[in-house]
């Protein structure tokens, strides 16, 4: 009671201070006393792979929100089942380099041959409206994700990404694989193409950016 009357009065006298920006949602920590039925609820849904829609080649990555993708799925089903669908009946591996049209749908799923650089060539960011779905068919991509307290806007919002002056100490890092996917909620606030302590350092990656539903 007392953590949620805290957050209550934070809200409070950050709107009374002119309107809380996005980036300042974000900061705030989430309230560790979230109802635990939904929580397993979203776990147990993600687990049985309802969403799956034909797509068995890989699961959620461990650092996957189960809570938003279960809540995000449900308030936009045609756009998941829509890319899901897309990534089971392409031949991901040979398809070649480029944006493809998600049919039904106003989403790109852009197919990238790329590679890995060194962190300090990298920016962290976030997006407001969109969830990057990210799935590394072959190679291994090297993804970073920074801590929020400790993190901010080191520029200003544009279309709709912001990059983060962040600690790295306290940033976590993790390799792709082919049989996971990333998914990057507007609380995410991400890094990738991040070497990796693999010998090579290219990787062929699908990206779909999912309109995210307040």
């Amino acid at each position: 009671m007392i953590l949620k009357k805290n957050i209550l009065v934070t809200l409070l006298l950050l709107f009374s201070l002119g309107g809380l920006a996005k980036h300042d949602l974000n900061n705030i920590y989430t309230n560790p006393c979230e109802n635990k039925t939904l929580i397993k609820t979203a776990k147990r849904w993600m687990k049985c792979g309802d969403w799956r829609n034909g797509f068995f080649a890989a699961s959620p990555h461990k650092t996957v929100n189960a809570v938003e993708f279960y809540s995000q799925y449900q308030k936009n089903k045609q756009e998941w089942n829509a890319a899901f669908s897309w990534l089971a009946k392409n031949d991901l591996r040979n398809i070649p380099n480029g944006n493809y049209k998600i049919e039904g749908t106003n989403l790109i799923a852009s197919v990238q041959d790329d590679s890995n650089g060194p962190l300090d060539k990298r920016q962290s960011e976030s997006h407001y409206h969109h969830i990057d779905l990210q799935y590394t068919v072959s190679g291994t991509e090297g993804f970073g994700i920074i801590e929020h307290e400790t993190s901010k806007p080191s520029c200003k919002y544009r279309p709709d990404v912001i990059h983060y002056s962040y600690d790295v100490n306290k940033a976590r890092f993790y390799n792709s694989s082919s049989d996971k996917f990333f998914l990057f909620f507007p609380g995410d606030w991400h890094i990738a193409k991040v070497n990796t302590n693999k010998r090579n350092q290219k990787f062929r990656v699908v990206v779909i950016k999912l309109d995210y539903i307040d």
